[in-house]
């Protein structure tokens, strides 16, 4: 018994650390989005197709 709640805190603490990471990734990835965006508005007179 002992085994199986090691494992299970193993696991639950490796999803907890996981979940951490994406929720940094996906903040980060907003922020560089907005900033792109917010380029591409300033130079919105400059751009031509």
């Amino acid at each position: 018994m002992e085994k199986i709640y090691k494992t299970m805190r193993i696991t639950g603490a490796a999803n907890i650390a996981i979940g951490i990471i994406m929720i940094v990734v996906g903040v980060a990835s907003g922020v560089v989005a907005i900033v792109a965006g917010a380029n591409l508005l300033k130079k919105k007179s400059e751009l031509t197709f």
